[in-house]
């Protein structure tokens, strides 16, 4: 019986530690499973908490706008601009003929360089030179008939052969005859003179540019209202005239003595160096421009006068003057404005005055000292006080 009791107590002790074991272990499991829930939950719920932050940052971020700026660059001293011009020789003259007839000669073809003074053409004059031959012959028969009329009646008067009135009118008609000597002596003159204009001189030295005759060819001056030809064309090319139109906008820097180079096609990479001498002073009406004339020297003749040619044109411009592209402009009906970023990233929208427009650049000549950050394509809503944030580096001014 004792071990029997004995036994039972020990089956009971045994018992009660393992329910205590049992409990033990489920209570760590419990934990476990706490802790387990737990991290899990940590784990689930943190990143979204981190997103959800980074989202309210990025939002933040992007309600304000980013922008890219530039700084305005100071303009050159001198500026160059390229303008389509006309070359033409110094001196340029057709040559007509003075006198009617027919071509005896030429002495000078296309392309001919000739002297002052050089003969070019004779011309056969037979109408005039028997025009002039009958106006002699003329002249001597009349006043020797009306001398011989009038010496005759005064000695035919002595012996009262004839009346005072017959002598009288004989006298009178010598006298008239003696007055009408020097019309008949100017008409002589003429008559002389366009026989002189059978030989045809060149008027200057210059290159013959054209030769519209030939031997035989009738010439007519057209003083009877015939249709005059011309015979030669020179022109006088070591120095050459070259005529610009240059925009309103530049009017007033195109003064005489700027330089001036001119470019020509056929010959690239080449310049020929000018020099502005003259302008029309005034502006034409119609294409608002105004007229100037550059001076060229071409001592060898390489340039052809009438040319097509580019002159670029070095004008002076104000050394406050700065540079920003057309795509900072901001046209308001208050005027014409950019936007600038401040301090403290706040926008600014300030009024500036144009100058010369370069295409895609436009100058400022007042408005900006060349410190400020320019916004470039600035929204139409942009308004100053609005802030906003750089999102690209200023460029410097240059």
């Amino acid at each position: 019986m004792r071990v029997e009791n004995e036994g039972r107590r020990f089956a009971e002790t045994a018992g009660e530690d393992g329910q205590k074991t049992g409990r033990r272990s489920r209570w760590w499991i419990f934990l476990f499973a706490l802790v387990t829930a737990v991290v899990i939950a940590i784990a689930g719920i943190l990143p979204r908490i981190q997103a959800r932050t980074a989202l309210r940052r990025e939002t933040a971020e992007m309600a304000v706008p980013a922008v890219a700026v530039v700084q305005p660059k100071r303009s050159a001293p001198a500026q160059e601009i390229v303008l389509p011009a006309n070359v033409q020789a110094f001196t340029d003259a057709p040559i007509y003929a003075r006198t009617n007839g027919y071509l005896k000669r030429w002495y000078v073809d296309l392309g001919s360089r000739v002297k002052e003074g050089q003969l070019l053409a004779e011309i056969d004059t037979p109408e005039v030179n028997q025009q002039l031959r009958q106006s002699l012959a003329d002249l001597q028969a009349n006043l020797n008939l009306s001398r011989i009329t009038a010496d005759r009646y005064a000695g035919l008067l002595k012996t009262d052969s004839v009346s005072k009135q017959e002598s009288d009118n004989a006298a009178g008609d010598y006298e008239a005859k003696q007055a009408n000597l020097q019309s008949s002596q100017a008409n002589v003159k003429r008559l002389r003179e366009l026989q002189s204009f059978q030989k045809i001189y060149a008027p200057f030295s210059g290159v013959i540019t054209a030769r519209n005759t030939d031997i035989g060819a009738l010439i007519d001056s057209g003083s009877s209202g015939g249709v005059r030809t011309e015979l030669f064309h020179i022109v006088q090319a070591d120095k050459l005239r070259v005529y610009v139109s240059v925009p309103q906008v530049y009017s007033q820097a195109a003064k005489p003595g700027l330089t001036a180079d001119l470019t020509l096609s056929e010959f690239p990479g080449r310049r020929f160096e000018g020099k502005l001498v003259r302008t029309a002073n005034a502006i034409d009406p119609t294409s608002r421009t105004l007229l100037v004339e550059i001076a060229v020297d071409n001592p060898t003749g390489q340039l052809f006068t009438g040319s097509y040619a580019e002159v670029h044109l070095k004008l002076p411009t104000a050394a406050s003057a700065f540079i920003l592209p057309v795509n900072t402009l901001l046209f308001r009906a208050e005027g014409l404005r950019i936007a600038v970023v401040g301090d403290g990233q706040k926008v600014e929208l300030m009024q500036i005055t144009l100058g010369h427009d370069f295409g895609s650049e436009v100058e400022v000549i007042a408005g900006v000292n060349g410190n400020e950050n320019v916004i470039v394509n600035p929204p139409d809503s942009v308004v100053t006080g609005e802030t906003v944030r750089i999102a690209q580096s200023p460029q410097g001014a240059q």
